[in-house]
């Protein structure tokens, strides 16, 4: 797939901008603060209607309106699509396919397909377990449009048992059954799809360390479900998430809130047969990330049955200079990749021939 145009109305500090790609590498070049975050955060939008650096429309709309529209023409194999979204600073949104309103964003979801890789992304392997499982729910909402409806069903289901646990004299007994039931059933959807992404991913991101450890490593990604069970028939791992239940039951009482099920899962990264986050490196740390987003990118095109783009936001600057050329040999020409930078001098001369450069400043772009 290829992104040819990006269109936005009153998006952060854009009043008004169109932006033609016309090359396989796109370089957003500019000092900090300029906005060349902002145009990958729209594209962002466009394939997975959120954005990792904020859940309120209100900051992604331009502080001088009250609506912001992003609009993107994409180029798929079995023909080209148009992207549509209205936000408002309400919070109210509307979404387009082809000019048409869609009524369910579900049906929004895998027209555009993206991996995104950004200096905050290194915080993957050092953060806690909700940045890794952060990082897994978006993968698997493109993997499977579908997971991002059962995974908003689970996260209902989840604040209606919470509100229940803290009930001033107690839940009731068979409403909480009734609680558990439904959240054993969809956290259940939830695991195994977390399970089989992350079976498909990880020897990819072993292969892809390896290779940039020159051998020297080896990386595991393993998913720790919070119910002691990923692996297995629905019914088993639903039994499970049962069983669980019951045994932190006083726990929970006592909390007031839900302690079992995948919203406290865990994905553990392993080096050499040592936790990543507790005794890698900084630079085996960074070398995992980069493995992980090659993967994702591997994975997607395997599923999909196209390239997807990627972003790459900052990220060279976080790098030393040999993960860098690693990392723009590794991509090679297979991917459209749009690129922010504050300088040129981290890209080799072949890939500035095969790149277009756009200047980013104070929300204008023009032709480098």
């Amino acid at each position: 797939m290829f992104l040819r145009t990006l269109h936005l109305q009153q998006f952060r500090n854009y009043a008004q901008q169109t932006v033609d790609f016309c090359a396989p590498k796109t370089i957003l070049l500019g000092e900090n603060a300029q906005g060349k975050t902002n145009i990958l955060e729209a594209v962002e939008l466009m394939a997975t209607l959120g954005s990792h650096r904020t859940t309120r429309d209100r900051e992604l709309v331009n502080t001088a309106a009250t609506l912001a529209h992003v609009e993107a023409q994409v180029q798929r194999e079995n023909g080209p699509l148009e992207l549509g979204l209205v936000l408002r600073s309400n919070g109210r949104r509307t979404v387009s396919l082809n000019r048409e309103v869609l009524r369910r964003h579900l049906d929004f979801l895998g027209s555009l397909n993206l991996v995104q890789f950004s200096s905050l992304d290194l915080e993957l392997v050092r953060g806690g377990p909700e940045r890794r499982r952060s990082w897994l729910d978006r993968l698997l909402t493109q993997l499977e449009p579908l997971y991002a409806h059962i995974l908003g069903e689970y996260s209902r289901v989840l604040r209606q048992r919470n509100a229940l646990l803290r009930s001033p004299n107690g839940p009731d007994p068979l409403q909480l059954a009734i609680w558990n039931e439904q959240l054993a059933a969809l956290g259940t959807r939830v695991i195994r799809r977390r399970q089989r992404a992350l079976d498909r991913l990880a020897p990819l991101a072993n292969t892809w360390h390896q290779q940039l450890s020159f051998g020297q490593e080896s990386l595991r990604v393993v998913y720790a479900p919070n119910t002691g069970l990923g692996l297995g028939e629905a019914a088993e791992i639903e039994a499970a998430f049962q069983s669980r239940l019951q045994e932190r039951s006083s726990a929970e009482l006592y909390q007031g809130t839900t302690l079992v099920g995948p919203h406290r899962d865990e994905v553990e990264l392993i080096l050499n047969q040592t936790s990543a986050r507790q005794y890698g490196s900084q630079g085996q740390q960074r070398t995992a990330v980069i493995a992980i987003k090659l993967a994702e990118l591997q994975l997607i095109a395997q599923v999909v049955g196209e390239t997807p783009l990627l972003l790459l936001d900052d990220v060279l600057a976080e790098l030393d200079v040999r993960r860098q050329q690693q990392l723009l040999e590794s991509l090679g020409g297979s991917y459209q990749t749009l690129i922010t930078s504050t300088h040129l001098g981290a890209f080799a001369q072949e890939w500035l021939t095969c790149a277009q450069v756009l200047i980013v400043k104070a929300g204008q772009i023009v032709p480098g």
